[in-house]
Order: C-alpha cells, then structure tokens, then sequence
C-alpha cells in the first residue's frame, strides 16, 4: 500500500508542488490528466491483498481513460513523479520503461511496431506531438522539442528536436521538467 501512495503522492506533486490531501482532492476532482495516473498506479501493484483490491476498484476506470485519451497500459513500467500535460491525448506502448520525473505532452506517442518500445531515463520531458519510435534509449535529463520524431538514442543531458530529431545543445538539461520528485 505504502509503494502506491509514494508513487501517488510523488505524480500529485508534479501537478501541483503540494502532496497534503485537499490537493490530492481538488487535483482529482479537477484534472483529468491526474485521474488517469492515480487509476493507472492503483492497477500496477498487484502482491498485496490491499493491492489487488485496488486494482478490481481501479482497473473498470483505468480502462475508461485507456479507451479515450490516455492509452497507457497499467503494465507499463513508470517511475515515480510522472506528468501528462494538458489532458492528453497520448499513446505509450506497454513494453515502454520509464524513468522518474517523466513529463509527457498532448498528441505525443511513444511507440513500437516490431520491437520493444523506448527506454526512458530520469527528468526527461517530450513535448506536444512528439513521437518516440520503435527500441531507442533516451537518457536522463533530456528535453524532446514540440513535434520531434525520435528514431536513434540520445544521449544524457541533451535537447532534441525536428523530424527526425537531431541533438541542438547541452545546455540546461531537462529545464522544463518542474517540480522535480526526491524518492525518499
């Protein structure tokens, strides 16, 4: 139960830089975006007789935000802190592993057709329509600009961006990933 709450209260942070429980409600109530995450994190854990509970609760729910604009998988591996900008819509492939500090905006995918999906570091941010491309790396503190198509690695510290995406510069990495969660 405590691993679901970190990684619940660690997604409302990102949302709001707060993680009291009128937070937890009013973003509930209000973002649609942070619904999904708190569905998607109640299906993940499934050991515990508490975590199978949540995920007989969660799971009708989960499958409601999937089929209309958040089609991320409950299988999907995330890490702690992750943000969907501006209600979605967005696609991540269930073989997708995703590290923590993860921003993700609206129209954007992240997908496969042969292989596994993308390998996703720490503090990365893609931006709006962005597409990330069949079995590539992209390490930690990496910006992905508006409307890039990822197709190689890239590597840490870096931003990219056009179609096909090339590396622009090393400069402040992953400055537009705000509020960062510390996994205490």
């Amino acid at each position: 139960m405590k691993e679901i709450y970190n990684y619940i209260l660690s997604d409302l942070y990102r949302y709001s830089g707060r993680t009291g429980f009128l937070s937890l409600l009013k973003n509930f109530i209000s973002r649609k975006a942070f619904r999904a995450t708190v569905f998607y994190r109640m299906c993940r854990n499934k050991k515990s007789i508490f975590g199978k509970i949540c995920f007989f609760i969660a799971y009708p729910f989960h499958r409601i935000y999937v089929r209309d604009k958040f089609q991320f998988s409950y299988r999907t591996e995330i890490g702690y802190g992750l943000y969907v900008g501006h209600n979605g819509p967005i696609v991540i492939n269930p073989t997708a592993k995703i590290g923590n500090n993860f921003t993700i905006m609206q129209f954007s995918t992240i997908g496969a057709e042969m292989n596994d999906a993308a390998v996703i570091g720490d503090n990365v941010y893609i931006g709006p329509n962005s597409c990330v491309v069949e079995n590539i790396t992209i390490n930690n503190n990496v910006t992905v600009g508006a409307g890039s198509v990822v197709t190689k690695d890239v590597p840490e510290n870096a931003t990219v961006a056009g179609n096909y995406a090339k590396i622009l510069h090393y400069k402040n990495p992953s400055q537009i990933v705000k509020r960062k969660w510390e996994n205490k």
